[in-house]
């Protein structure tokens, strides 16, 4: 009888890696020194880089003063010797010796080397990025390269990445929401709100008539009430939204967003009832064991590309919980011709799919809330627009065409046959 290796040490081996069987140990002095290599390394790229800026702003010293050492009675620049100063690297600033040129008249040249290396833009840069990813301003600095023991950085305290971090938002929220949208030609607008404890803020997406989308603006307020929505949609329109052609708005049922698109666009705002809302709505008023068949019967219907079959749907879908559930009849047929606006203009494929719902803001939300997981107190609304702002930036970097894009040729034909045939004219103005 052979003698089996599954017993033994000898069979543990048997069909093991060689990443498994080989086992390296380093005491905790080679493991010091490995870290202490590692700062080291970064410091010697630290000097090498202040070595090099020097070379550099010597070379265009030289082109303004001429070389050391040769006299010329006809040069006007003259070398001012050195100072102190501080350049970004790294998400930091730190200290270097600045060469300095004068004019005769005692003016300081500016050396382009320096002026590239002092720039502010990288650090603010990495400050959004840092913040992007989840790094709380607290802990900013342990997020940077450490420097060699002795070196002095600067602009990464708590108190200095707060301060940037509101410079930059602030003026970044400014510019956008105050940028123009001529050159947006928007043909769907998709609003929703964000809740921040006594907060919200109502935000537009944009989809463009080739299938681009752009958050479009925010408004601040404590609902979605119609004074907030009209607030937001009367400065979309003063920053170039067009009121003289039809738009679909794709909104969650919010009578006051609603009431403002009528008031603003009259017949063209296009309003579409976003269904996940609608079917959520619904289901509300149900029992438990109730949701999955209703639940059903609502998709049905919304995935029909006839309108009326699926509003038939509803209808009869509306009457079995009548008697028993009157409010979910109730809110089922509240505004339910609007739930089928997209059908009636006959999108469909991954177009209707993109649209039926206000999913983009959601998603949109999700990254909102990412970004501001590390605040654990809003000191005021200025201070949640900012952060909001910011994370819409952030989040539109990696915006897409909407899915089915190619098909908004037809939404955009449909819409405009939809306003000839309502008696719109496309070029008259709505107040």
């Amino acid at each position: 009888m052979g003698k089996s290796v599954t017993g033994g040490d000898r069979g543990q081996g048997v069909g093991a890696s060689a990443e498994e069987l080989i086992q390296v140990q380093l005491p905790l002095g080679m493991l010091a020194t490995l870290e202490d290599v590692q700062r080291g390394f970064f410091s010697l790229c630290v000097a090498a880089g202040r070595e090099v800026l020097k070379a550099m702003m010597e070379r265009e010293r030289e082109a303004l003063c001429g070389p050391k050492w040769v006299p010329n009675a006809e040069r006007r620049p003259v070398r001012g010797g050195t100072t102190k100063s501080e350049v970004t690297l790294g998400g930091r600033r730190i200290g270097i010796r600045r060469l300095r040129a004068r004019s005769v008249d005692g003016q300081e040249l500016r050396l382009p080397s320096y002026e590239l290396a002092s720039s502010r833009d990288p650090l603010d840069a990495r400050t959004l990025e840092a913040i992007a990813i989840g790094v709380s301003t607290r802990k900013y600095g342990r997020s940077l390269d450490p420097l060699a023991a002795g070196e002095v950085e600067r602009s990464v305290s708590k108190s200095s990445v707060s301060r940037r971090f509101v410079a930059m938002s602030s003026a970044m929220l400014t510019g956008w929401l105050t940028q123009p949208l001529d050159d947006f030609e928007v043909r769907v607008v998709i609003i929703d709100g964000i809740f921040f404890r006594d907060h919200c803020v109502l935000m537009a997406l944009g989809v463009a008539a080739d299938g681009s989308k752009r958050v479009l603006g925010l408004r601040e307020g404590s609902a979605e009430n119609a004074i907030v929505a009209k607030g937001l949609l009367a400065d979309l329109v003063e920053r170039g939204l067009s009121v003289e052609k039809p738009c679909v708005f794709v909104i969650d049922g919010s009578k006051g967003i609603r009431k403002a698109i009528a008031e603003l666009f009259g017949k063209l705002g296009v309003v579409h009832r976003c269904h996940v809302h609608k079917t959520r709505n619904v289901l509300g008023h149900l029992p438990e064991s109730m949701h999955a068949s209703v639940k059903r019967a609502m998709r049905q219907a919304y995935e029909s590309a006839d309108p009326e079959l699926a509003r038939r749907q509803l209808e009869r879908l509306a009457r079995s919980l009548e008697r028993e559930h009157p409010g979910a009849a109730g809110s089922l047929r509240e505004g339910l011709e609007e739930t089928l606006t997209l059908q009636r203009l006959g999108v469909t494929g991954a177009l209707y799919r993109s649209l039926r719902s206000t999913n983009a803001i959601e998603n949109l939300n999700g990254s909102v809330v990412r970004f501001c997981r590390n605040v654990r107190r809003w000191q005021d609304g200025a201070m949640l627009l900012r952060w909001i702002g910011s994370s819409l930036h952030e989040a539109q970097r990696s915006f897409r065409r909407v899915k089915g894009f190619r098909d908004m040729k037809q939404l955009v034909a449909a819409l405009d046959r939809r306003s000839e045939q309502e008696g719109v004219e496309s070029k008259k103005k709505v107040a």
